[in-house]
């Protein structure tokens, strides 16, 4: 099958319409409104239900949250958890009230934000915080240890207090000054 062509005029030959065009949307843009954001100084506004990064938080005392169950490590799909803890004896002087993990990492290079560890956690200690701008120079400082975790949560104020009663009863046992 051969497809004729049309002939151009004089004036397509010359490409001048296209350019003209050009200059049309180019002028067009130079006088629209501006949509460059200056980064560090103006940030972005994260929508509702955005899933940033995963962090540890402490309780209203200041203790971590997190039991470790390891049940976040198991659900994470990229393996980027890794819990160890702190063996059958617990922490000196609680108890058994709160056995904290003696290690808690997140490879923040292998997470992928889905938010899994957040669903699966019974005792409400990670939650997905609205960071987007994670940056580090080598592999290593990507690698989150539970210090740095728990100094970017911070504190989460729970209305129940399920240790409250148990750490009363240890206080007045003699296991707790």
């Amino acid at each position: 099958m051969i497809v004729d062509r049309k002939k151009l005029s004089f004036w397509e030959r010359l490409y001048i319409p296209a350019i003209l065009g050009g200059l049309r949307v180019t002028v067009k843009h130079f006088f629209s409104k501006k949509v460059t954001m200056q980064y560090p100084e103006e940030r972005w506004t994260v929508p509702e239900g955005y899933r940033g990064a995963p962090y540890l938080v402490k309780d209203q005392e200041g203790r971590t949250k997190c039991v470790s169950c390891q049940l976040c490590e198991f659900v994470c799909p990229p393996k980027a958890i890794r819990i160890t803890p702190p063996g059958p004896q617990g922490i000196p002087g609680v108890g058994n009230v709160e056995k904290g993990p003696s290690e808690f990492e997140i490879n923040m290079l292998r997470c992928i934000f889905c938010g899994f560890c957040q669903e699966v956690c019974p005792e409400e200690a990670i939650f997905l915080m609205k960071d987007y701008s994670l940056t580090g120079l080598t592999r290593k400082a990507m690698i989150y240890d539970k210090e740095k975790l728990l100094a970017l949560g911070g504190v989460h104020n729970d209305t129940i207090n399920k240790w409250g009663r148990k750490a009363e009863e240890a206080k007045e046992q003699g296991m707790l000054p």
